[in-house]
């Protein structure tokens, strides 16, 4: 009986690994949130701007409004992992991220509120909130006062 079942010869892993792994991982196609609304995002998202109407709002600054960046974001990272599912990713992008992102982003009553054609009003007034004090969070966290 052979001791040796398999010689020597060697096994070949199907699975790409460490640096091999990496490099089949898929480039994004932009580069960063800035570049996926400029280049992309503008032209595939066209719309009448009625502003005088305010049926939605856009601010052309739109870098200069948190919410509108952090939403943004979502969105375009989003994009970048549903475009490489070649069925449904699409659909799902669009229903799932960009329309409730961009409803929230144009509502008359969003973060482009101040914003018209011509001029950029960045909100001032954050969320209103009170700061926890010291023995309500230890009460919720449980921890006994000393």
């Amino acid at each position: 009986m052979d001791d040796d079942l398999f010689g020597d010869e060697e096994l070949e892993d199907d699975e790409p690994s460490g640096a091999a792994a990496a490099e089949a991982e898929p480039e994004p196609e932009f580069s960063s949130v800035y570049e996926f609304v400029e280049d992309h995002l503008s032209l595939l998202y066209a719309r009448k701007w009625e502003f005088a109407g305010k049926s939605r709002l856009w601010c052309r600054r739109w870098f200069e409004h948190a919410e509108a960046v952090s939403r943004l974001e979502a969105v375009w990272r989003a994009y970048e992992s549903l475009r490489l599912d070649p069925t449904l990713g699409m659909s799902v992008w669009w229903r799932d991220h960009l329309d409730p992102h961009m409803n929230a982003l144009t509502n008359p009553e969003g973060p482009f509120e101040g914003c018209s054609p011509d001029a950029h009003n960045p909100r001032t007034a954050a969320m209103p909130c009170d700061r926890m004090d010291d023995d309500f969070v230890r009460a919720v966290m449980g921890v006994d006062g000393a």
